[in-house]
Order: structure tokens, then sequence, then C-alpha cells
């Protein structure tokens, strides 16, 4: 739990939420929930054909992130899932926009990729993990990007 301490109080709650929900049925149909919850990237932000850099690596769902500057310093997370199956991407881009939108950059830059392990368990194949994993690194790359271009900002 020590590992936990840095990251957004949201994020800290939404899996430990997770953590009492043992059986897989009961597991799946919450994740489906988030990915019924899923607000696509606004025609604001982006539209198709999006720009390969904000392009998730190693997603079979073709996700895509943006990390928008907010007025406090803080990033407000914007996903696109082009797949329509895509329950999973879009499940997690749900949940990472509810729990580190709007949270101090370094506490989203120390969330583990293994917050996915903990919130799907066995429950995805090999590919799609690493899809997922891959999701969680360029939310944290963006919140690492913002914090240097904040520190370099007189």
């Amino acid at each position: 739990m020590s590992a936990e301490v840095d990251i957004p109080d949201k994020l800290r709650e939404l899996l430990e939420s997770f953590d009492g929900v043992t059986g897989r049925e009961d597991r799946m149909a919450l994740l489906a929930s988030y990915a019924d919850r899923f607000t696509p990237v606004p025609p604001a932000v982006a539209v198709y054909p999006f720009p390969e850099e904000n392009r998730v690596a190693f997603c079979e769902s073709e996700a895509y992130v943006w990390g928008i500057p907010r007025q406090d310093g803080t990033l407000k997370f914007y996903f696109a899932v082009q797949n329509p199956s895509g329950v999973s991407a879009k499940a997690l881009g749900a949940i990472l926009d509810r729990t580190l939108s709007g949270a101090p950059l370094e506490q989203v830059a120390a969330v583990s990729p293994d917050i996915v392990t903990r919130l799907f368990r066995q429950n995805i194949s090999m590919g799609k993990g690493l899809g997922l994993t891959s999701l969680v690194e360029r939310v944290r790359n963006l919140a690492v990007q913002a914090t240097r271009s904040k520190k370099s900002t007189p």
C-alpha cells in the first residue's frame, strides 16, 4: 500500500473499490459500466484522422490520448478509441479521465502501469494488457512533459 501514497486520491479510492470485487463477472460488469461512461475526445480538441503523436503504442483498439492544460496547472485528459469493440480501452480511458484529470502532475506521473493488472486481473490477453499498459504510460508521459514545461516557463 505504501507504493500508492503519491497517487491521486480518486484513483486510490477507485482501486480500493475494485479490490473488493472478487468475482470475474462482477468485475467485468463494473468495467463495462465504466466503458459505457466513456466520452470520446470532443471536436474542439481533435478530429479524425488523429495525429500520430497522440496514438497509444501497441493498443489493439487504436486508442489516442490528449492532455490539455487547465488554468490550475493540471491536465484534462481526453481519449479516443477507434475500435468500436474496444471496451477495455474505453473503460480504462473513462477511469483515467475521472481519476487523473485535474490531479497534481507529480501524482499522475507516479501512477504505475500495474494498475491495469489490478483493474482487469487475469481477464485480458497479453496483447490487450500491453496496449492498456501503454495507455497508462502515455498519460504518465503527458504529465511528465507538462511538469517539464511548467518548470521551464519563467
